[in-house]
């Protein structure tokens, strides 16, 4: 049974980022559809019209399946194909439980450079950031938040950042900088054992 668990949880992984990926773009194709030159309804009727087409795909997708059955066959062996290959790109996820200590300062530092004078600041201005500097490509704001959250490093739904009109998910400050009762402790401690 273990010796499947590897495959099985590269396969779950790989499945998670492949639907956040497709999720991800079909949302942005929808918003390129708001037309800027325009006001009001008008302005949105063009991402309506690409998600009412993203409606209807789905549905004769649906439709397709019901009336070939074992058309599901070989889309069940393409997501699994497509689902293997996004997994290499990320380690299984057992294995970000455990990351080492310098990395996760090191992620601590690179939010803080970040966030600047801010308290917090959005997950997608950290993906920006980190591909700025050439990391991270191909990486969506959820495969971030996931790795954050691989490295306990908390990630909240609504943080409200400078420069920004909504609150959205982001990283505080507070929790990245030690309390001061916590870096009293230490220098405390060796104190009064001696």
């Amino acid at each position: 049974m273990s010796r499947l668990s590897h495959p099985a949880g590269r396969i779950a992984s790989g499945s998670a980022i492949l639907a956040r990926r497709l999720g991800t773009a079909a949302a942005a194709w929808v918003r390129r559809g708001r037309r800027g030159d325009l006001t009001g309804v008008k302005a949105a009727l063009g991402g309506w019209l690409r998600l009412a087409l993203l409606a209807l795909g789905g549905y004769l997708l649906w439709r397709l399946v019901r009336a070939f059955p074992n058309l599901l066959w070989m889309l069940s062996a393409g997501w699994l194909v497509a689902s293997w290959r996004a997994g290499r790109q990320t380690p299984v996820p057992a294995a970000e439980d455990t990351p080492a200590a310098p990395d996760v300062e090191a992620v601590r530092t690179l939010l803080l450079e970040a966030m600047g004078e801010a308290d917090a600041v959005h997950l997608r201005t950290v993906l920006a950031h980190l591909q700025q500097q050439g990391h991270g490509e191909g990486w969506t704001v959820g495969d971030l938040r996931a790795r954050l959250e691989a490295l306990h490093i908390p990630v909240h739904a609504k943080v409200k950042a400078p420069g920004s009109r909504s609150p959205t998910r982001g990283v505080r400050r507070a929790d990245l900088t030690p309390s001061p009762a916590a870096a009293e402790e230490p220098s405390t401690a060796p104190s009064t054992a001696a």
